[in-house]
């Protein structure tokens, strides 16, 4: 099922997703670091990720609830897409809550509710996040009607069905 909302003639959901995914599991590395060496810079790097995965989580959730709705009901893959996508509500509202709890701490040092809150919507995104593969991978959401190992280059704007060997 090819996706409906598209940048550059790629699905703009799976474009996007990439940024807030990296910039929260990065946070909650540097979480850990700070943990390990009580380096107040690490907490503040934390928190400024945390911060720029939320912008970048609210700027891709559309796309996706745009490909969302164009999945036929009653399918695994509209079900699958409803946990992905409610789930990674669930994420943002996690590290929302976390990023709120730093917000006035002196150098955003994280209290032990910040670092709950953080570590638990970091293990929900790797489950969501799996969820959303499945439904690439596995289920065709968002893939190329007729993609194939010599489709033409999405910017060509010719259909991926060309090219193909018979």
């Amino acid at each position: 099922m090819e996706s409906r909302a598209k940048l550059l003639g790629h699905p703009a959901h799976q474009l996007l997703i990439v940024f807030p995914l990296g910039l929260l599991a990065t946070a909650v590395i540097f979480d850990v670091i700070y943990l390990i060496n009580d380096n107040s810079t690490m907490a503040v790097v934390s928190y400024y990720m945390i911060s720029a995965g939320l912008i970048g989580g609210l700027v891709a959730a559309p796309f996706g609830w745009i490909d969302w709705l164009a999945i036929p009901s009653g399918t695994r893959a509209k079900k699958i897409g409803l946990m992905h996508g409610m789930g990674n509500v669930l994420v943002l509202i996690l590290f929302a809550v976390s990023w709120l709890f730093r917000m006035d701490n002196t150098d955003n040092v994280p209290s032990s509710a910040a670092l709950i809150f953080s570590f638990a919507a970091f293990a929900l995104a790797g489950f969501t996040g799996w969820l959303g593969g499945e439904l690439v991978d596995r289920l065709g959401v968002g893939v190329d009607r007729g993609a194939h190992l010599n489709a033409p280059s999405s910017l060509s704007g010719r259909p991926a069905v060309e090219g193909r060997a018979l």
